[in-house]
């Protein structure tokens, strides 16, 4: 079991790369604006051009994971990192740092799939919940050391950026380093290569008592979904399908993005400065990175419904605080709102995304499935990402907010009437619940 949890926390290092890729931009935009003259239209670009790329990379992250195995597919995703971080750091001109930061957004993506991908389906059973959500907990610590980085180098004068970009590539290389330390996915062994004497090798360390049955279950689940070919869109994969987008969907119509991205904008529309900005995204991050930990030593115990029954209700009530203040224009709450809007947000839907995408679909279309919900998410972010400061302008913060609110009432309809519960059960029974044989 010590071995499996280092598996993980190996893997693990794809979402800390995928944390901090996405917000190391926030140091060094200003100093790359100045620099290379760049006017409204490419800057904007300069800072969503990872993003962009993160949406390629989960539309496309399942191909190589199935084709290639789960483990050579993170090698591949380690040398994107690596080859972002330094060629953006070193870039001439503005247009090689466009395709250096779009190679690292392509990494964040695929990383967004194959990561939870490979840890879901290393894990036992009565585990699988931590250890998925270790993934979303390095996201988020990537994160704050992406904030505590660019401090750090702020003061190094003209090329301070480029260290901010620069440094990710000593993560980069442990991470493609230690990845020689871990072996492939068993159900990927099995499934896509029939190999099941290295299926076996791995199974042993996994669950050493009950290898012979793991073993008969994934080539029961293989032969029962041979009918489908690795056909996603087949007529047996639609409930799980259905499950992935629509919980990928709420994830970004919950407004997180927008507030994370928009933190400061948010507080300065409430009227309270801008003196507020760092101590909103430190804040935020801070509260961000505490729930997530929380959640993560409680989801095997509790479950992910339930994490997301208590999350809905309190991103609903925050939300609905938040959309009043703007209403009524009395503002002395908002911090403390926004703030326990993160705490409730991290808890549920932050920790159990990842986790939950990754256990729902059958091993012969786990990569397909979990590029789909990683898409669905990433698509939506970019939607939000990119539509909320004209809402927030045409339409105000209270309506933008009731909005969100709204969607979260529907999330929690959705959790209470149609969402399964998935903790403590075998990726391979969970397959004969969830799909139509």
């Amino acid at each position: 079991m010590k071995k499996v949890f280092l598996w993980s926390v190996v893997i693990a290092l794809g979402g800390f790369l995928f944390g901090f890729d996405t917000a190391v931009i926030s140091g060094a935009e200003r100093a790359i604006q100045q620099l290379w003259h760049l006017d409204v239209f490419e800057h904007g670009l300069t800072v969503s051009i990872a993003l962009i790329g993160t949406v390629l990379g989960a539309l496309t992250g399942g191909i190589p994971s199935d084709r290639f195995g789960r483990r050579n597919t993170l090698f591949g995703i380690a040398a994107l990192y690596l080859v972002s971080s330094i060629g953006a750091a070193v870039s001439p001109s503005w247009v090689p740092f466009l395709i250096f930061r779009f190679l690292g957004g392509l990494g964040v993506g695929a990383s967004s799939v194959t990561a939870p991908l490979y840890i879901s389906e290393i894990s036992p059973a009565r585990s699988r919940g931590k250890m998925v959500a270790l993934f979303q907990f390095n996201v988020v610590f990537g994160i704050l050391i992406a904030y505590l980085s660019n401090y750090l180098f702020e003061n190094l004068g003209d090329n301070a950026w480029r260290w901010m970009l620069g440094v990710q590539a000593v993560p980069s290389l442990l991470f493609f380093l230690l990845l020689f330390r871990v072996p492939e996915s068993p159900r990927w062994l099995i499934t896509n290569r029939g190999d099941v004497a290295g299926a076996r090798a791995v199974l042993a360390v996994v669950s050493p008592d009950t290898v012979d049955q793991d073993i008969l279950a994934i080539q029961s689940a293989r032969l029962q979904s041979a009918v489908s070919s690795g056909n996603l869109w087949a007529k047996e994969n639609r409930f799980p399908v259905f499950l992935a987008i629509v919980f990928a969907f709420f994830n970004q119509v919950s407004g997180i993005n927008a507030i994370i991205y928009y933190a400061p904008r948010i507080f300065e529309m409430a009227g309270l400065g801008k003196s507020s900005s760092l101590l909103s995204t430190a804040g935020i991050g801070l509260v961000n990175f505490g729930f997530t930990l929380l959640a993560m030593n409680v989801i095997d115990r509790f479950g992910r419904r339930t994490l997301m029954l208590i999350g809905s209700f309190g991103v609903i009530a925050t939300l609905g605080l938040v959309s009043r203040a703007f209403y009524t224009q009395q503002f002395d709450g908002v911090p403390v709102f926004l703030f326990v809007y993160i705490a409730f947000f991290a808890f549920s839907q932050g920790a159990v995304i990842w986790v939950f995408i990754s256990e729902i679909f059958p091993n012969s279309v786990r990569a397909k499935g979990q590029a789909l919900g990683s898409f669905t998410h990433w698509l939506m972010a970019t939607v939000i990402a990119f539509t909320f400061p004209y809402f927030a302008e045409k339409l105000g913060g209270g309506h933008t907010f009731l909005f969100f609110a709204v969607m979260m009432f529907l999330q929690l309809l959705f959790v209470w009437k149609v969402m399964p519960e998935t903790k403590g059960t075998s990726l391979e029974q969970i397959e004969k619940t969830l799909v139509i044989h």
